[in-house]
């Protein structure tokens, strides 16, 4: 009797140790298409963690809030809770398909794996269910996309469907809604200063008029608002542009070949000042994940001969990164004559060493990094 007491009593210890438990994470490896099918199977919503291994809220919520009991009983009986590294080889293109640019971010699906609600950032377990809570029973924003789908475009409709795809960093839907509140309205918009902040805050797209307008002629919009903002947001959507032609998927990398063709073309109907930069260092970044080392000392050595362009002291630096002591000795000498011609010409006074980034102060001038790096392609570690 004694042992059948003992007996029933260790199984209702291990039976509350069981209930006693945070987040049932679905296990490494599962897709969303797999967690769609097990929420239909169970009549449940998805919620989706969107980490990556270097963020550290991220880190945080899965070691303090997700591993709670309270958050377990009640994530656990709605949700099949999946994670899922967005820097990982199913993760990354699940990123952009889902246009998650900060972390945490956390998604809410319904089992058909449609995008009910979504909120970003590390919280304590409470705050953290009643996000959940409210993003899982709040439709607005699948009914503004209902709306923008069925062809809905009054202007204030269109300003707060901006407004929600903008607070939850949708930004490619965010691009194509500011579009169109722009459309008709590319050489008047800068004199209207809420079309000036969609035009700033969303528009993203070099094809997009309202950009072309003022890739063309800026002068309206920097009498609005001053050069700096301007010249940076020309340069923002170019550069971010470039990197989005480049497609990375099971380790290798692709460029969007007709894309980049358009986008050259864009440069040079505009005349647009450097737009050599932007062509070479979509090369060179292409290059560089192709791991071609022939191609990519060929674009280097075309943007330093371009008299238009100037390389700094920190982009040399960055063109050394796929160089290794292990690399092929033909493409180290390469790498360290490009480096050495760059320390003559600060010790000659024809460059004058870079002490800042910005607002950063560097620790060594980058005539002593450049020496730094030099010897680490030569195998010879830093002296402490």
């Amino acid at each position: 009797m004694k042992k059948t007491l003992s007996l029933i009593i260790a199984l209702c210890c291990t039976c509350l140790s069981a209930f006693a438990q945070g987040m049932n994470f679905e296990p490494e490896g599962t897709t969303l298409e797999q967690a769609s099918a097990k929420a239909k199977a169970e009549k449940k919503l998805i919620f989706l963690d969107c980490f990556t291994t270097w963020c550290g809220p991220c880190k945080k919520m899965a070691k303090d809030v997700f591993p709670q009991e309270k958050v377990g009983n009640y994530m656990n009986a709605k949700f099949i809770n999946l994670k899922i590294d967005m820097e990982s080889a199913y993760g990354a293109p699940l990123a952009k398909k889902l246009q998650v640019q900060a972390y945490p971010t956390f998604v809410i699906f319904n089992a058909d794996a449609q995008e009910i609600g979504r909120f970003l950032g590390g919280s304590n377990a409470d705050d953290f269910m009643q996000k959940v809570e409210k993003n899982s029973q709040d439709n607005t924003a699948s009914g503004y996309e209902e709306r923008w789908k069925n062809g809905d475009r009054d202007p204030q409709f269109l300003i707060d469907y901006l407004k929600s795809l903008t607070a939850t960093y949708k930004g490619g839907e965010a691009n194509d809604v500011a579009e169109a509140i722009l459309e008709g309205k590319e050489t008047t918009f800068q004199n209207d200063s809420q079309l000036r902040d969609v035009f700033m805050g969303s528009i993203r797209n070099p094809f997009a008029k309202s950009f072309q307008a003022v890739l063309k002629d800026p002068s309206a919009l920097k009498a609005a608002i001053g050069d700096t903002p301007v010249d940076m947001k020309i340069q923002n959507v170019l550069q971010n542009y470039q990197r989005d032609l480049i497609t990375e998927a099971d380790g290798t990398a692709t460029i969007d070949q007709a894309n980049f063709d358009k986008f050259k073309a864009l440069l040079q109907e505009n005349n647009v000042p450097n737009a050599n930069h932007y062509i070479l260092t979509t090369q060179i970044t292409l290059a560089d994940k192709q791991k071609d080392m022939d191609s990519y000392f060929k674009y280097i050595k075309e943007y330093l001969k371009d008299k238009n362009l100037d390389a700094d002291d920190m982009t040399l630096a960055r063109w050394v990164k796929p160089i290794t002591p292990n690399t092929d000795a033909k493409y180290k000498k390469e790498m360290i004559k490009i480096l050495e011609n760059r320390i003559k010409e600060i010790k000659s006074g024809k460059r004058q060493a870079m002490n800042r980034i910005g607002n950063m102060k560097l620790s060594v001038p980058t005539d002593q990094l450049l020496s730094t790096l030099i010897d680490a392609i030569n195998g010879k570690m830093p002296e402490h």
